[in-house]
């Protein structure tokens, strides 16, 4: 299994060029099986989620061809069958987002319950409820989701009873086919949804219409054409590198995203005492000689401060002048990184769902596990700013969610090295 060794602390400069965003690129991958004509798909990051999402596809049936040299997949539909194995969904939350399209296509669909990492609940009701009112009939039975929609999807109008990310795609991607008009409320508008997915199903003749902040209007259509599409940049892989140029007083360029789809994260590195400039598509992010804490913050839907930041930003805060809490609002078990950054050193108190971080804490390496995807980059963002080696177990947590990790934090001076 593999492993990284640390030395630390590091010396940050340089410039990153941020991956395709795996977000956005998982619920896309989803939406290939709406198409009868081949789909080609760009910049996706080259992440275990995505091999996963692309094996169970052709585990459908459909052929894709693979082009390294500029991580694109062209995708074509053969010979379909609509049964979603456990073995590939296992290990993923984003394998649910098949059901969705395999019902408004084909009409049909077995699908494993999904897995993904251990961070708390990640109830399936709000899929199947939103898809139950667009016309799906289901039982569930050992682990499977057994759904048909033998007349076809219709168009309804739905509430989310709560803001649910994989619900609303679920939904846009069920509805783009579905007979008639369907109205979405208290919809999820991450930007690889209401930017990346929208867009690509546009581009391919879906009729989606954001009509409000949270409001979204599908005319379905019968059918959509073929397209060429380039994912987006990772705004969470983004923001991971500017805490790690934060925490280490280093100096990074970061190539490849619009500032202002991380606002929210910008802010709130410059209320710690960062100095941040953008241009275009590009982030000059100047860590602070001392890091100022922040005396609360709290994860929330987009557009405030994201889940998926949290753990990241556990870590800075462990190195900053003053007492930060952490209120995780999104899941109830996200808080598994914190034994192990007080492995090296950090002073935190859990009370709930509230993380006390006691800054100035002077880490100094130690072994350590990796518990999920964000949580384990947490750790490798505190073991740069440690003195001395550390060593993170069970890395394929990263190698879920994070490109080549390694080797681009080798090349703006992370001691870092890979063992197996």
């Amino acid at each position: 299994m593999d492993k990284f060794i640390i030395n630390g602390p590091c010396k940050i400069k340089g410039t990153i060029k941020l991956s395709g965003s795996k977000n956005a690129s998982l619920p896309i991958l989803a939406a290939t099986i709406l198409f009868d004509e081949p789909v080609e798909i760009k910049n996706l990051p080259n992440v275990k989620d995505i091999s996963t999402m692309l094996d169970l596809i052709k585990s459908f049936g459909f052929i894709v061809k693979k082009n390294k040299t500029n991580n694109s997949v062209i995708i074509k539909k053969k010979k379909i069958k609509t049964f979603a194995s456990y073995s590939l969904v296992k290990t993923m939350r984003a394998g649910i987002l098949v059901l969705g399209p395999l019902l408004s296509k084909y009409k049909k669909a077995i699908t494993s319950l999904p897995g993904g990492c251990l961070i708390g609940a990640r109830p399936v009701n709000f899929h199947l409820n939103a898809l139950a009112k667009l016309g799906m009939k289901h039982k569930i039975r050992k682990g499977y989701i057994y759904a048909n929609a033998k007349k076809g999807l219709k168009g309804s109008r739905i509430k989310f009873p709560q803001i649910s990310v994989g619900a609303t795609e679920n939904a846009i991607l069920a509805a783009t086919l579905a007979e008639g008009t369907t109205i979405l409320k208290n919809c999820a508008i991450e930007p690889e949804i209401k930017l990346d997915l929208t867009n690509f199903l546009n581009k391919a003749g879906a009729k989606i219409k954001w009509t409000g902040k949270r409001s979204v209007e599908i005319k379905g259509v019968k059918k959509l054409k073929s397209v060429s599409y380039s994912i987006m940049s990772d705004r969470i892989e983004c923001g991971t590198f500017c805490v790690v140029a934060a925490i280490s007083k280093g100096e990074l360029k970061i190539n490849g995203l619009n500032p202002r789809i991380i606002r929210t994260e910008i802010k709130l590195l410059k209320k710690i005492g960062a100095k941040i400039k953008t241009y275009g598509e590009t982030i000059f992010i100047k860590g602070p000689k001392k890091i100022k804490n922040i005396k609360f913050l709290e994860t929330k839907e987009y557009d405030g401060f994201p889940t998926d930041l949290q753990a990241q930003f556990m870590a800075l805060l462990c190195k900053a002048k003053g007492r930060s809490v952490i209120h995780e609002k999104i899941f109830e078990n996200r808080f598994t990184h914190i034994g192990e950054l007080k492995r090296l050193g950090a002073k935190i108190s859990i009370i709930k769902n509230k993380a006390i971080i006691t800054g100035n804490s002077d880490l100094e390496g130690a072994e350590l596990m990796s518990s999920d995807l964000r949580a384990s980059v947490a750790l490798v963002i505190a073991a740069i700013a440690s003195k001395g080696k550390s060593i993170i177990n069970r890395i394929y947590h990263l190698d879920r969610g994070y490109e080549s990790i390694e080797n681009k934090l080798k090349k703006v001076g992370v001691k870092i090295k890979r063992l197996s």
